[in-house]
């Protein structure tokens, strides 16, 4: 399987300047998320999305993006959320147990309120393997989640 995602960027239902976009990121593993925030916000920024229409929150870890989602959704009335985080395996199977909540719980929050969040959070065996999917040489998740979240907004 490639790593090879083609930005057609051709969302012809979009109104680009009318849009409002959540992002919510976690602050654990700030080396990687960070740069996943830039490349996510930089995107929107470069196909016409307002600054001012792109509401950023951080929260804690992985765990809280669940929340950050809904909380974007009921307070602030976005259009779709970008959820990005980075979940490192470590000694235990801690890992597994948060990537799994934290997916179930996004899919549970975009279900309910019927609008899109884009999964962003890199779940990889250590820090080289997500330096190099955060900008490096597989690929860049923060991008590649704007991406997928306009793919979505365009389809409804």
């Amino acid at each position: 399987m490639g790593n090879s995602l083609i930005f057609d960027s051709n969302f012809e239902n979009l109104k680009m300047d009318s849009l409002k976009i959540g992002i919510v990121h976690s602050e654990w593993n700030s080396n990687i998320t960070d740069m996943l925030m830039s490349s996510c916000t930089n995107y929107f920024l470069e196909l016409g999305i307002k600054k001012n229409n792109l509401i950023t929150r951080s929260v804690p870890g992985s765990m809280e993006l669940v929340y950050g989602s809904n909380h974007m959704f009921l307070n602030h009335k976005v259009d779709g959320v970008v959820a990005l985080g980075c979940i490192i395996k470590g000694e235990t199977d801690h890992d597994k147990y948060i990537a799994e909540a934290v997916c179930n719980g996004i899919l549970s929050v975009s279900l309910s309120h019927n609008k899109p969040i884009s999964f962003g959070v890199l779940t990889t065996n250590n820090i080289k393997q997500a330096i190099a999917r955060s900008g490096g040489n597989k690929g860049d998740k923060g991008k590649e989640s704007a991406y997928t979240l306009l793919k979505m907004l365009n389809i409804i």
